[in-house]
Protein backbone atom coordinates (compact mmCIF):
# COMPACT_ATOMS: atom_id res chain seq x y z
CA UNK A 1 0.00 0.00 0.00
CA UNK A 2 1.61 3.26 -1.08
CA UNK A 3 1.25 6.62 0.97
CA UNK A 4 -1.42 8.00 -1.32
CA UNK A 5 -3.37 4.75 -0.26
CA UNK A 6 -2.50 4.93 3.11
CA UNK A 7 -4.21 8.40 3.98
CA UNK A 8 -7.13 7.44 2.36
CA UNK A 9 -7.63 4.55 4.37
CA UNK A 10 -7.13 6.25 7.64
CA UNK A 11 -8.77 9.71 6.51
CA UNK A 12 -11.44 8.37 3.69
CA UNK A 13 -12.27 11.12 1.04
CA UNK A 14 -16.28 12.50 0.86
CA UNK A 15 -18.39 9.98 -1.21
CA UNK A 16 -19.37 10.85 -3.97
CA UNK A 17 -22.89 10.53 -3.47
CA UNK A 18 -22.72 13.61 -0.70
CA UNK A 19 -21.62 15.41 -3.09
CA UNK A 20 -24.12 14.78 -6.00
CA UNK A 21 -27.31 15.33 -3.19
CA UNK A 22 -29.34 18.69 -3.26
CA UNK A 23 -29.21 20.92 -0.26
CA UNK A 24 -32.53 20.29 0.98
CA UNK A 25 -31.19 16.40 1.11
CA UNK A 26 -28.39 17.00 2.51
CA UNK A 27 -30.16 19.02 5.40
CA UNK A 28 -32.29 16.04 6.00
CA UNK A 29 -29.94 14.03 6.95
CA UNK A 30 -28.35 17.08 9.10
CA UNK A 31 -31.58 17.56 10.61
CA UNK A 32 -32.47 13.81 11.26
CA UNK A 33 -29.16 12.79 12.83
CA UNK A 34 -29.80 15.74 15.16
CA UNK A 35 -33.38 14.97 16.31
CA UNK A 36 -32.51 11.08 16.73
CA UNK A 37 -29.26 11.96 18.31
CA UNK A 38 -30.98 14.70 20.73
CA UNK A 39 -28.54 15.54 23.62
CA UNK A 40 -26.31 12.65 22.63
CA UNK A 41 -24.69 14.79 20.11
CA UNK A 42 -22.99 18.17 20.27
CA UNK A 43 -22.34 20.37 17.56
CA UNK A 44 -20.61 23.87 18.06
CA UNK A 45 -19.61 26.05 15.42
CA UNK A 46 -16.96 28.67 14.74
CA UNK A 47 -18.01 32.61 14.06
CA UNK A 48 -16.13 31.46 10.71
CA UNK A 49 -18.06 28.93 9.38
CA UNK A 50 -20.52 29.07 6.99
CA UNK A 51 -23.78 29.82 6.76
CA UNK A 52 -24.86 26.52 5.35
CA UNK A 53 -22.93 25.39 9.02
CA UNK A 54 -23.53 27.58 11.13
CA UNK A 55 -27.48 27.15 11.12
CA UNK A 56 -27.11 23.91 12.49
CA UNK A 57 -24.80 24.55 15.00
CA UNK A 58 -25.89 24.27 18.87
CA UNK A 59 -23.65 26.90 19.91
CA UNK A 60 -21.01 29.30 18.06
CA UNK A 61 -18.26 31.08 19.34
CA UNK A 62 -14.94 31.28 19.01
CA UNK A 63 -12.70 28.29 19.60
CA UNK A 64 -12.14 27.90 22.99
CA UNK A 65 -15.53 29.26 24.38
CA UNK A 66 -16.68 26.42 21.85
CA UNK A 67 -13.91 23.79 22.95
CA UNK A 68 -15.12 24.63 26.80
CA UNK A 69 -18.62 24.03 26.14
CA UNK A 70 -17.72 21.14 24.93
CA UNK A 71 -16.67 20.09 28.22
CA UNK A 72 -19.79 21.09 29.48
CA UNK A 73 -21.98 18.73 27.67
CA UNK A 74 -22.23 15.73 30.11
CA UNK A 75 -24.48 13.79 27.76
CA UNK A 76 -22.79 14.13 24.53
CA UNK A 77 -21.22 11.33 23.23
CA UNK A 78 -20.06 12.30 19.47
CA UNK A 79 -18.94 16.58 19.83
CA UNK A 80 -18.76 17.21 15.70
CA UNK A 81 -16.08 20.77 15.73
CA UNK A 82 -17.03 22.42 12.89
CA UNK A 83 -13.96 24.69 12.94
CA UNK A 84 -10.10 24.06 12.26
CA UNK A 85 -8.15 21.16 13.92
CA UNK A 86 -6.68 22.86 16.12
CA UNK A 87 -9.88 23.69 18.12
CA UNK A 88 -11.26 19.74 17.79
CA UNK A 89 -8.11 18.89 19.57
CA UNK A 90 -8.50 21.60 22.34
CA UNK A 91 -11.91 19.74 22.84
CA UNK A 92 -10.71 16.82 23.28
CA UNK A 93 -8.14 17.74 25.24
CA UNK A 94 -10.80 19.15 27.86
CA UNK A 95 -13.56 16.47 27.35
CA UNK A 96 -13.52 13.53 29.22
CA UNK A 97 -12.52 10.09 27.85
CA UNK A 98 -15.44 8.60 26.90
CA UNK A 99 -16.35 11.61 24.53
CA UNK A 100 -15.15 11.64 21.17
CA UNK A 101 -14.38 14.76 18.78
CA UNK A 102 -15.01 14.36 15.44
CA UNK A 103 -13.68 17.49 12.60
CA UNK A 104 -16.25 16.65 9.09
CA UNK A 105 -13.17 17.66 7.18
CA UNK A 106 -9.66 16.48 7.95
CA UNK A 107 -8.18 19.55 5.56
CA UNK A 108 -9.95 22.09 7.60
CA UNK A 109 -6.15 23.34 9.48
CA UNK A 110 -4.89 26.07 10.11
CA UNK A 111 -1.91 28.05 8.24
CA UNK A 112 -1.00 29.87 11.56
CA UNK A 113 -0.78 26.94 13.43
CA UNK A 114 1.28 25.38 11.44
CA UNK A 115 3.89 27.96 11.29
CA UNK A 116 5.38 26.73 14.89
CA UNK A 117 5.68 22.71 14.89
CA UNK A 118 7.21 20.90 17.24
CA UNK A 119 10.74 20.48 15.68
CA UNK A 120 11.13 23.64 14.88
CA UNK A 121 10.01 24.53 18.50
CA UNK A 122 12.19 22.53 20.53
CA UNK A 123 15.16 23.87 18.45
CA UNK A 124 14.89 27.50 19.04
CA UNK A 125 14.16 26.71 22.50
CA UNK A 126 17.75 25.12 23.23
CA UNK A 127 18.97 28.03 20.99
CA UNK A 128 17.18 31.07 23.27
CA UNK A 129 18.14 29.14 26.55
CA UNK A 130 21.79 29.27 25.55
CA UNK A 131 21.14 33.01 25.29
CA UNK A 132 18.74 33.84 27.67
CA UNK A 133 19.48 31.42 30.31
CA UNK A 134 16.09 30.48 32.31
CA UNK A 135 14.21 34.17 31.91
CA UNK A 136 11.82 32.93 29.29
CA UNK A 137 8.87 32.13 29.94
CA UNK A 138 6.64 30.37 26.35
CA UNK A 139 3.25 31.55 25.91
CA UNK A 140 0.83 30.44 22.95
CA UNK A 141 -1.86 31.30 21.45
CA UNK A 142 -4.93 29.13 21.11
CA UNK A 143 -4.52 28.75 17.85
CA UNK A 144 -1.62 26.52 18.03
CA UNK A 145 -1.36 22.97 17.66
CA UNK A 146 -1.66 20.65 20.94
CA UNK A 147 2.04 19.43 20.53
CA UNK A 148 2.67 23.35 20.85
CA UNK A 149 0.16 23.87 23.87
CA UNK A 150 2.23 20.54 25.41
CA UNK A 151 5.27 22.30 25.00
CA UNK A 152 4.31 25.79 26.40
CA UNK A 153 2.72 23.46 29.55
CA UNK A 154 5.73 21.44 29.82
CA UNK A 155 7.59 24.56 30.25
CA UNK A 156 5.78 26.47 32.81
CA UNK A 157 3.96 28.76 30.17
CA UNK A 158 0.26 28.92 29.40
CA UNK A 159 -2.14 29.54 26.46
CA UNK A 160 -3.65 32.77 25.40
CA UNK A 161 -6.77 34.08 23.91
CA UNK A 162 -6.42 37.40 21.56
CA UNK A 163 -9.65 38.48 24.84
CA UNK A 164 -7.12 37.86 27.30
CA UNK A 165 -3.86 38.34 26.06
CA UNK A 166 -2.86 41.15 27.87
CA UNK A 167 -3.91 39.67 31.07
CA UNK A 168 -1.84 36.60 30.51
CA UNK A 169 1.23 38.28 29.48
CA UNK A 170 1.40 40.50 32.87
CA UNK A 171 1.22 37.28 34.58
CA UNK A 172 4.12 35.29 32.43
CA UNK A 173 5.92 38.85 33.59
CA UNK A 174 5.55 38.24 37.01
CA UNK A 175 7.13 34.58 36.72
CA UNK A 176 10.19 35.82 34.20
CA UNK A 177 12.09 38.17 32.42
CA UNK A 178 11.12 37.75 29.24
CA UNK A 179 8.80 35.84 27.07
CA UNK A 180 8.01 33.84 24.08
CA UNK A 181 5.10 34.36 22.40
CA UNK A 182 3.96 31.94 19.86
CA UNK A 183 2.84 31.58 16.79
CA UNK A 184 1.45 34.63 15.90
CA UNK A 185 3.80 37.35 16.04
CA UNK A 186 1.28 40.16 15.59
CA UNK A 187 -1.10 39.58 18.24
CA UNK A 188 1.74 39.39 20.60
CA UNK A 189 3.46 42.73 19.15
CA UNK A 190 -0.24 44.67 19.42
CA UNK A 191 -0.78 43.33 23.20
CA UNK A 192 2.56 43.95 24.48
CA UNK A 193 2.89 47.65 22.66
CA UNK A 194 -0.40 48.32 24.52
CA UNK A 195 1.48 47.20 27.46
CA UNK A 196 4.08 49.86 26.99
CA UNK A 197 6.78 47.38 26.01
CA UNK A 198 8.55 49.77 23.14
CA UNK A 199 8.55 48.11 19.61
CA UNK A 200 12.60 47.80 19.77
CA UNK A 201 12.29 45.71 22.72
CA UNK A 202 10.66 42.91 20.50
CA UNK A 203 12.19 40.64 19.02
CA UNK A 204 11.14 38.28 15.63
CA UNK A 205 12.12 34.64 16.31
CA UNK A 206 12.46 33.12 12.44
CA UNK A 207 11.93 29.40 12.52
CA UNK A 208 13.47 29.00 8.56
CA UNK A 209 16.97 30.73 9.48
CA UNK A 210 16.79 29.56 13.05
CA UNK A 211 17.81 33.16 14.09
CA UNK A 212 16.90 35.89 16.34
CA UNK A 213 16.09 39.71 14.80
CA UNK A 214 16.58 42.27 17.33
CA UNK A 215 16.90 46.15 17.01
CA UNK A 216 18.89 46.68 20.68
CA UNK A 217 20.93 44.86 22.45
CA UNK A 218 20.30 41.28 23.12
CA UNK A 219 20.26 41.57 26.66
CA UNK A 220 17.25 44.47 26.38
CA UNK A 221 14.75 41.79 24.68
CA UNK A 222 12.18 41.46 26.10
CA UNK A 223 9.54 39.98 24.09
CA UNK A 224 10.38 37.17 22.01
CA UNK A 225 7.81 37.02 18.85
CA UNK A 226 7.46 33.77 16.62
CA UNK A 227 7.73 34.65 12.97
CA UNK A 228 4.05 33.42 12.28
CA UNK A 229 0.61 34.95 11.34
CA UNK A 230 -2.71 34.61 10.44
CA UNK A 231 -2.58 34.26 6.35
CA UNK A 232 -6.32 35.96 6.37
CA UNK A 233 -5.70 39.06 8.98
CA UNK A 234 -2.76 39.97 7.13
CA UNK A 235 -3.82 40.66 3.95
CA UNK A 236 -5.58 44.20 5.52
CA UNK A 237 -3.34 46.48 4.60
CA UNK A 238 -2.53 50.34 5.27
CA UNK A 239 -3.63 51.14 1.76
CA UNK A 240 -7.11 49.68 2.73
CA UNK A 241 -6.74 51.96 6.27
CA UNK A 242 -6.27 55.11 3.93
CA UNK A 243 -9.12 53.72 0.95
CA UNK A 244 -11.69 53.64 3.62
CA UNK A 245 -10.41 57.08 5.19
CA UNK A 246 -10.65 58.90 1.76
CA UNK A 247 -13.90 56.82 0.45
CA UNK A 248 -16.09 57.06 4.08
CA UNK A 249 -14.59 59.77 6.25
CA UNK A 250 -16.93 59.32 8.96
CA UNK A 251 -16.61 55.46 9.03
CA UNK A 252 -15.57 53.54 12.52
CA UNK A 253 -12.23 50.85 11.71
CA UNK A 254 -12.56 48.06 13.88
CA UNK A 255 -10.16 45.26 13.31
CA UNK A 256 -8.38 41.82 14.77
CA UNK A 257 -5.37 42.33 16.72
CA UNK A 258 -3.94 39.36 14.23
CA UNK A 259 -3.87 42.40 11.93
CA UNK A 260 -0.35 43.77 11.45
CA UNK A 261 0.55 46.61 14.23
CA UNK A 262 0.64 49.72 10.91
CA UNK A 263 -2.86 48.62 10.33
CA UNK A 264 -4.05 48.32 13.97
CA UNK A 265 -2.07 51.79 15.07
CA UNK A 266 -4.01 53.31 11.99
CA UNK A 267 -7.65 51.47 13.04
CA UNK A 268 -10.23 53.52 15.92
CA UNK A 269 -11.03 49.96 17.49
CA UNK A 270 -9.35 46.61 17.41
CA UNK A 271 -9.90 43.39 19.89
CA UNK A 272 -10.86 39.80 19.77
CA UNK A 273 -13.67 38.23 17.16
CA UNK A 274 -16.22 38.43 20.10
CA UNK A 275 -15.10 42.22 20.76
CA UNK A 276 -15.94 43.08 17.29
CA UNK A 277 -19.48 41.28 17.10
CA UNK A 278 -20.53 42.78 20.59
CA UNK A 279 -19.42 46.48 19.90
CA UNK A 280 -21.06 46.06 16.00
CA UNK A 281 -23.94 45.02 18.24
CA UNK A 282 -23.78 47.82 21.07
CA UNK A 283 -23.32 50.57 18.15
CA UNK A 284 -26.46 52.73 17.48
CA UNK A 285 -28.26 52.48 14.18
CA UNK A 286 -26.91 54.57 11.26
CA UNK A 287 -23.34 54.45 12.45
CA UNK A 288 -20.62 52.99 9.82
CA UNK A 289 -18.16 50.06 10.41
CA UNK A 290 -15.38 49.16 8.26
CA UNK A 291 -14.19 45.70 9.85
CA UNK A 292 -11.12 43.54 9.36
CA UNK A 293 -11.26 40.36 10.14
CA UNK A 294 -12.94 37.11 8.17
CA UNK A 295 -15.45 37.16 5.53
CA UNK A 296 -18.26 34.72 6.55
CA UNK A 297 -17.95 36.96 9.51
CA UNK A 298 -18.21 40.06 7.88
CA UNK A 299 -21.02 39.13 5.75
CA UNK A 300 -22.96 37.28 8.47
CA UNK A 301 -22.77 40.95 10.89
CA UNK A 302 -23.88 42.77 7.75
CA UNK A 303 -27.09 40.55 7.36
CA UNK A 304 -27.72 40.84 11.01
CA UNK A 305 -27.30 44.42 11.50
CA UNK A 306 -29.42 46.16 8.16
CA UNK A 307 -29.60 49.15 10.33
CA UNK A 308 -25.92 49.92 10.16
CA UNK A 309 -23.54 50.69 6.91
CA UNK A 310 -21.09 47.97 7.22
CA UNK A 311 -18.23 46.77 4.78
CA UNK A 312 -15.07 44.67 4.89
CA UNK A 313 -12.19 46.79 5.53
CA UNK A 314 -10.47 45.06 2.10
CA UNK A 315 -13.13 44.58 -0.34
CA UNK A 316 -11.27 42.20 -2.04
CA UNK A 317 -11.12 39.50 0.95
CA UNK A 318 -11.89 36.15 0.34
CA UNK A 319 -13.24 34.14 3.65
CA UNK A 320 -10.36 31.39 5.03
CA UNK A 321 -10.10 28.91 3.01
CA UNK A 322 -9.26 26.08 6.03
CA UNK A 323 -11.95 27.61 7.80
CA UNK A 324 -14.36 27.08 4.18
CA UNK A 325 -13.40 23.31 4.22
CA UNK A 326 -16.22 22.06 6.15
CA UNK A 327 -19.40 22.50 4.38
CA UNK A 328 -23.08 20.77 4.15
CA UNK A 329 -21.88 18.04 2.33
CA UNK A 330 -19.34 17.15 4.82
CA UNK A 331 -21.18 17.69 7.60
CA UNK A 332 -23.69 15.89 6.56
CA UNK A 333 -21.72 12.38 5.92
CA UNK A 334 -19.77 13.46 8.76
CA UNK A 335 -23.49 12.69 11.19
CA UNK A 336 -24.74 10.12 9.29
CA UNK A 337 -21.43 7.91 10.08
CA UNK A 338 -21.80 8.37 13.60
CA UNK A 339 -25.53 7.73 13.46
CA UNK A 340 -24.43 4.32 11.51
CA UNK A 341 -21.72 3.40 13.88
CA UNK A 342 -19.10 4.13 11.25
CA UNK A 343 -17.58 7.52 12.45
CA UNK A 344 -15.04 9.12 10.36
CA UNK A 345 -12.17 11.49 11.13
CA UNK A 346 -12.25 11.18 14.82
CA UNK A 347 -9.64 13.79 16.86
CA UNK A 348 -7.47 12.34 19.27
CA UNK A 349 -4.88 14.15 21.06
CA UNK A 350 -1.87 11.39 22.46
CA UNK A 351 -2.65 11.08 26.54
CA UNK A 352 1.09 12.51 27.42
CA UNK A 353 0.85 15.23 25.21
CA UNK A 354 -2.56 15.98 26.00
CA UNK A 355 -1.28 16.29 29.64
CA UNK A 356 0.91 19.31 28.96
CA UNK A 357 -1.16 21.05 27.14
CA UNK A 358 -4.18 20.83 29.26
CA UNK A 359 -1.63 22.34 31.90
CA UNK A 360 -0.93 25.20 29.62
CA UNK A 361 -5.15 25.49 29.54
CA UNK A 362 -5.40 25.39 32.67
CA UNK A 363 -3.28 28.06 33.85
CA UNK A 364 -5.00 30.83 31.59
CA UNK A 365 -8.55 29.22 32.91
CA UNK A 366 -7.48 29.53 36.39
CA UNK A 367 -6.90 33.52 35.53
CA UNK A 368 -10.42 34.08 33.61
Amino acid sequence: MNLFETMKTQHPTLPDRYQQMSDDELRAIVQRVKNEMGSRLFLPGHHYQKDEVIEFADARGDSLKLAQLSATQHEAEAIVFCGVHFMAETADILTRDDQHVYLPDMRAGCTMADMANITQTEKAWDKLMATFDDTILPLTYVNSTAAIKSFVGKHGGATVTSSNAAGMIEWAFEQKERILFLPDQHLGRNTAYDLGIPLEQMAVWDPIREELLHEVPVEEVRVILWKGHCSVHENFTTLNVEQVRNDHPDMNIIVHPECSREVVALSDYAGSTNFIINQIKDAPAGSAWAIGTEMNLVNRIIKEHPEQHIISLNPRMCPCLTMNRIDLPHLAWSLESIANGEPQNVIKVDRGVAVDAKKALDRMLERA
